[in-house]
């Protein structure tokens, strides 16, 4: 809803969504420990041995670990720290070694912005690894750095090697348990979900349900991916992966229950809770659950599937031969990196971000080369933040890019301003370094508002140029987001339905394979999980896409409001097929297969008109069956988003 000033004044609803802070977790105190110590530790170790330039550049590195420190499970804290810090360390001699030689040094930093851009299209790991490669390559073209060429890019890693080793160390004594605290997690989202399936509040529910998918995810990346780490089975992951697939039913029964229209028991939730609580502590005796007794088909699922989650939860001991890995086990490590590579080279995405990030940082480059601006590295750092294929928006990372800029700017002031260069800067350090895990999770704007003052800090350290600083930073930053937004944005016109209405598309065709899997004679009930769980993942991007979308201003913020009903409805759609698919399985009649493919042919017309079309178009609801099928609430959903496609 657009808000109204006291003057009669309306702020589009784009410009609110990009200033609304996110919903945030609760504030992981050991990471802002963490931030504070391993960045404030090289400065004070750096004016103790006389050298404070060597510690802010250590601290520099520290703040790139700070901001890759997001994995809770510590093995995928070793790849989300260390391998971007392996980058880094080759993008700042890369820089150093160019460092103010003309066209040769902007050819160059274009030349890394190219291959920067294409692996960060690979993954989450990949993009920080462009990130930190490109960076640091400006960084060491930018600024004189002390010492020998070999010096920085081991002060750099060495501080990013901090972070790591702080957060390493209570592997030791809690293997497992972030794992363990991610599963129980997915549990309670899913009891979260239950106790709403009954309510008379679509998007209350519609959220708890997203929040179901986003959390599973996440647990199964998690648990894959350090079970792919493993050549022989790994009892301790084979059990938690076991507990994450038995959860699956009761998953698939929440869409029932809410369907069916009868008040949710409140033991239901509560003992998905009480589980929890036994994965979390690593409990394997006895669970008692004191269920009512059910009196419905749905009753029944969620009975059924309760006490088979209870027993698997709570068995020290699962057959690794019977898990089946829902998303698949992923392959090699060797394997997966050959397959990324050839992609990165063969994806035409990956080609247009990487020239578009060039042309960007080409253009910065030659335009301080041409034009005598101070310290105007910051130009091409903003670039590099703002264009980010897996950050956002780019338009709303410009503005809260400005935004966070002049905000952390009036930090900075006051900083340099009150605080005398040398030790006091070791406390004020420890203060400010904790800002930026805080308020990262807020949203881009703040984290920009957290990180300025204390690159500032550390620049000062370097050039002790003091409050100079302020006013270059400011006008770099402008720049860099005028640059950004006109040579990366105006003028790459990629519509909004290449964004994202194709893959909306995709989304509906899946949906009409999976309603059609889900009732077919002989299916087995792994693929139907599988295609499930995928379509959810899917669908979960597909949304995340849209909600990036709905922040820009119109043409591309309004169409993607005018279709955002239409992904819901999908959702719904695959909500309404697993609860029919859930009626069938204890005792309802299954549908006709005449009645499965015509809903079948409805989705695929539906995807096939919004993979053809921008805008809203005519489509036909001619879903007619028998009034007591289990599909009728299937059929009704359908028509309510062919009816969503239709022009109003």
């Amino acid at each position: 809803m657009s808000r109204e000033f006291p003057i009669g004044l309306t702020p589009p609803d784009w410009l609110v969504r990009n200033l609304r802070p996110q919903q945030a977790a609760p504030l992981n105190w050991a990471a802002l420990a963490r931030a504070a110590l391993a960045m404030s530790l090289p400065l004070a170790v750096g004016l103790a041995a006389g050298q404070p330039a060597y510690g802010a550049l250590a601290s520099m590195g520290a703040l790139s670990g700070v901001i890759g420190d997001t994995a809770d499970a510590y093995r995928m804290r070793i790849l989300n720290i260390a391998v971007p810090q392996l980058f880094g360390a080759v993008g700042v001699t890369a820089g150093s070694l160019v460092y103010g030689q003309g066209w040769l040094t902007v050819a160059v930093i274009t030349g890394i912005a190219l291959l920067s851009g294409m692996i960060s299209t690979i993954g989450a790991v990949s993009s920080v690894s462009g990130l930190l490669l490109l960076l640091n390559s400006v960084i060491g073209a930018g600024l004189p750095l002390p010492g020998a060429w070999w010096l920085t890019p081991v002060l750099m890693t060495g501080g990013g090697l901090l972070v790591l080793l702080l957060a390493l160390l209570a592997w030791p004594l809690r293997s497992g348990v972030p794992e363990r605290a991610a599963v129980a997690a997915s549990y309670r989202t899913v009891a979260d979900l239950l106790a709403v399936s009954d309510s008379g509040d679509g998007e209350e529910y519609d959220r708890a349900r997203h929040t179901v998918t986003q959390s599973l995810n996440q647990s199964y990346d998690l648990i894959l991916a350090r079970r792919a780490r493993y050549r022989g089975q790994s009892r301790e992951l084979t059990r938690m992966l076991a507990q994450l697939n038995a959860i699956t039913p009761v998953v698939e029964a929440a869409p029932a229950v809410r369907l069916a229209g009868k008040p949710m028991p409140p033991e239901i939730p509560a003992a998905v809770l009480h589980i929890a609580d036994a994965i979390e502590t690593g409990y394997t005796g006895p669970i008692g659950l004191d269920l009512p007794e059910p009196n419905s088909e749905t009753g029944r699922a969620v009975d059924h599937a309760l006490r088979h989650v209870a027993e698997v939860a709570t068995s020290p001991d699962v057959d690794p031969r019977g898990i089946d890995d829902r998303l698949g086990r992923p392959a090699a490590l060797g394997i997966r990196t050959a397959r990324a590579a050839r992609n990165v080279v063969l994806s035409a995405n990956s080609w247009r971000y990487g020239i578009r990030l060039a042309l960007c940082i080409g253009i910065a480059q030659a335009l301080v080369s041409l034009v005598p601006v101070p310290r105007s590295y910051w130009v091409a750092l903003t670039i590099t933040f703002v264009l980010k294929p897996d950050f956002g928006s780019v338009f709303s990372r410009a503005l809260l890019r400005a935004l966070g800029t002049v905000a952390g700017l009036v930090l900075a002031a006051t900083v340099l301003t009150l605080v005398p260069r040398g030790w006091w800067d070791v406390p004020v350090m420890t203060v400010l370094a904790p800002l930026v895990p805080a308020l990262t999770p807020r949203g881009y704007g703040f984290q920009t508002a957290a990180v300025t003052p204390v690159i500032l800090l550390l620049s000062d350290n370097l050039n002790h140029q003091g409050t100079g600083l302020l006013l270059p930073r400011l006008l770099d930053s402008l720049m860099g987001c005028g640059i950004a937004l006109v040579a990366g944005y105006l003028l790459w016109p990629e519509s909004w339905r290449t964004r994202v209405g194709d893959r909306l598309a995709d989304a509906v065709a899946d949906t009409a394979a999976y309603v059609e899997l889900a009732f077919r004679a002989g299916a087995e009930p792994a693929a139907r999980a599988r295609l499930r769980r995928r379509l959810y993942r899917d669908l979960s991007v597909v949304r995340t896409e849209f909600q990036r979308a709905l922040t820009e201003p119109p043409p591309t913020g309004r169409r993607a409001a005018a279709w955002w009903p239409l992904v819901v409805a999908v959702e719904r759609i695959v909500d309404a097929t697993t609860a029919a698919r859930v009626r069938v399985r204890h005792g309802a009649p299954p549908p006709a297969r005449a009645e499965v493919d015509q809903v079948t042919r409805q989705l695929r017309e539906l995807a096939e008109g919004v993979r053809r079309s921008e805008t809203l178009v005519a489509v036909r609801t001619d879903l007619t069956g028998p009034p007591d099928s289990v599909l009728e609430p299937l059929r009704q959903e359908v028509a309510a988003a062919r009816a969503i496609a239709s022009p109003h």
